[in-house]
């Protein structure tokens, strides 16, 4: 991430956003589950107040230091951070009952890895898990706030159809102003 992506990521003004904004949103009328799962939790914004109502956080965070700033702040919390690539995730099948993913899916280089990584949440979610995010429109601001950044913008229109090849049932998609969230569940076999 550029600088100033890296400065608004670390604000008080994103992490306010994020608690006051985003997650009542997003997770509007549900709970954070037993075993919860985000992938790419960055700074933490999301975290920590997805870790203060889960029963057990685990966070996957690519970026080495971030990762390891994050797993300082919660020590002693029932968050875990996890080092990790979230197109290849070390957990077993069905490890989960619930994931989240907030507006971090633009960050994955190129659709087939978004693709990738659907798949791969869609793996770790027991049979009936629940996978929650959000994520934001590729406006004039939020595409300057990237310039220099890996930035591949989420099209909502398509994002029920790869949900869907990815294992998903029960998709919804809404927006509004400036984002939109979305919400699965993980296919059970038959």
């Amino acid at each position: 991430m550029n600088r100033l992506h890296h400065w608004i990521c670390r604000s008080g003004y994103w992490r306010q956003r994020v608690e006051e904004e985003v997650l009542p949103w997003a997770l509007e009328g549900l709970g954070p589950g037993e075993n919860t799962l985000e992938i790419g939790s960055g700074y933490g914004a999301a975290s920590e107040v997805l870790g203060a109502h889960a029963s057990g956080l685990t966070c996957v965070e690519l970026d080495w230091g971030t990762a390891r700033s994050l797993a300082r702040r919660t020590t002693g919390t029932k968050v875990r951070v996890v080092q990790a690539d979230a197109i290849c995730l070390p957990f077993a099948d069905g490890t989960f009952d619930a994931a989240f993913c907030f507006t971090m899916l633009h960050h994955i280089p190129n659709p087939l890895q978004q693709d990738r990584l659907l798949a791969e949440v869609a793996r770790v979610l027991c049979p009936g898990g629940t996978f929650v995010g959000a994520d934001s429109f590729a406006g004039l601001l939020f595409r300057m706030i990237h310039a220099g950044d890996t930035f591949t913008p989420v099209d909502p229109r398509t994002l029920p159809q790869r949900l869907g090849a990815a294992g998903f049932v029960e998709i919804s998609v809404d927006q509004r102003a400036r984002d939109f969230r979305f919400r699965a569940c993980r296919n059970s076999p038959r």
